[in-house]
């Protein structure tokens, strides 16, 4: 899922010195930010703009250790591959922070530190959360913070009690007001990160689960009954002309954003990536978890974990594990949400209404009641592409559900089995 939205965060990195009020201005590629090891005890690669949220964790840390920490700002979605080069050059990070759909990848490729962490600790994050961090029984990270779709709309537009609270019905309502240029609902129902919500309600999956929980690659229900029925669902919105064929294909994301930025669509489902940007862009908006479909199943999503992890590259693992556990406990789970307003991880935080709050927290808390975990094993690298282009079949009209995906679901097979001889 995260897969999705790289090409939403701003790419480079900011060393952030720890005695400063946030990130500072100077820039630097990975291998001049890494710095000499000498200088510091460990390094921390950050994600973008999200520093300023363990900034007084760091500090305490280093109090209570006697140690020095570097906090580098980097793209999270791209610190798998920096670390692919930059660890075994010995100038890595020792604490990273990916996506928990990359974990699988990374532990195969040996990237990752397994963590000793207890049951007690376990149990303080949320199922999904501490799942994605879980490879063949072993940790390998804790999660800090969860994102999931949810639904914007404009104020100015529709009201929240106007609100449909179907599928079905916000389908009548985009019929009722698309002409000139404006729109109701819009989704991106082409990509399988945004239609995965349709399908699941419908019966359809990624991968099966394996009776220890885990995904199991050789159960493919992209094609089964309930995803066929979902496809079909989905060209309703396309055949009607109330999603523009302009939303679909890879520019797709940011023609959704320019007519919701512009006031031309009521209402968008996208993630929590796009709060700042709406707010920039002056929309009076708000948000609410996604609708039911047709069959009275809530819509779902995919949900998206952030974690700390430790680099097998680390010269001082033991220290670095006990970063990321100091990191990602109760109490710095709370400060970093009170800077970054990213949906912590945490249990008792992730339900506690006081804790949440802004609307769009509650709206994300709300909805990953119904989100499922992206798959995080290596076979998910051969689905993206496949479920993408038969999704843009049926949304174009050139294929019909059943059909595209059955395709899809041949090529995701052929291509794991050639992977994995």
């Amino acid at each position: 899922m995260f897969k999705r939205i790289c090409s939403l965060i701003l790419c480079g990195a900011l060393v952030v010195g720890m005695t400063g009020c946030g990130p500072s201005d100077s820039k630097g590629d990975a291998s001049t930010s890494s710095g000499n090891n000498s200088d510091y005890d460990l390094l921390v690669w950050e994600d973008q703009s999200k520093s300023g949220g363990i900034e007084d964790a760091i500090k305490k840390f280093e109090e209570e250790k006697n140690v020095k920490i570097k906090v580098v700002e980097k793209t999270y979605a791209n610190q798998i591959e920096d670390l692919r080069l930059d660890g075994p050059a010995g100038t890595g990070a020792d604490v990273i922070t990916i996506p928990g759909d990359q974990i699988g990848t990374a532990v195969t490729s040996g990237l990752l530190k397994e963590l000793e962490i207890d049951e007690s600790t376990k149990e303080i994050y949320t199922d999904s959360a501490m799942e994605s961090q879980i490879v063949n029984g072993k940790v390998y990270g804790l999660p800090k913070a969860v994102e999931t779709q949810i639904l914007y709309y404009n104020k100015d537009i529709i009201s929240e009690e106007d609100l449909p609270q179907t599928t079905d019905e916000w389908l009548e309502y985009s019929k009722s007001v698309t002409k000139d240029g404006n729109y109701g609902l819009l989704a991106l129902w082409d990509q399988i990160y945004y239609a995965q919500g349709v399908m699941s309600g419908f019966g359809g999956y990624i991968f099966g689960k394996n009776e220890d929980g885990s995904f199991n690659a050789e159960d493919i229900g992209l094609n089964n009954e309930g995803a066929i029925k979902a496809g079909e669902y989905v060209s309703k919105f396309y055949d009607s002309g109330v999603f523009p064929k302009g939303i679909v294909g890879e520019q797709g994301i940011n023609t959704l954003d320019s007519l919701f930025t512009e006031g031309k669509a009521a209402a968008v489902i996208s993630g929590p990536w796009n709060i700042e940007p709406y707010k920039q862009a002056g929309i009076n908006y708000g948000v609410v978890e996604l609708p039911t479909l047709p069959n009275g199943e809530h819509m779902g999503s995919l949900i998206g974990v952030k974690s700390y992890n430790v680099s097998s590259y680390s010269k001082n693992p033991e220290l670095a594990e006990e970063l990321v556990e100091f990191l990602a406990n109760e109490e710095n789970s709370k400060a970093r949400y009170e800077v970054t307003q990213e949906v912590p991880a945490i249990k008792t935080l992730a339900e506690d209404e006081n804790v949440l709050s802004t609307d769009s927290a509650k709206a994300v808390a709300a909805q990953s009641q119904y989100a499922e975990l992206t798959p995080g094993i290596t076979e998910m690298n051969s689905v993206w592409e496949p479920i993408d282009s038969a999704l843009q079949t049926i949304a174009t009209g050139k294929a019909k559900a059943k059909d595209a995906l059955d395709n899809a679901v041949t090529t995701i097979k052929n291509t794991i089995a050639a992977i994995n001889k």
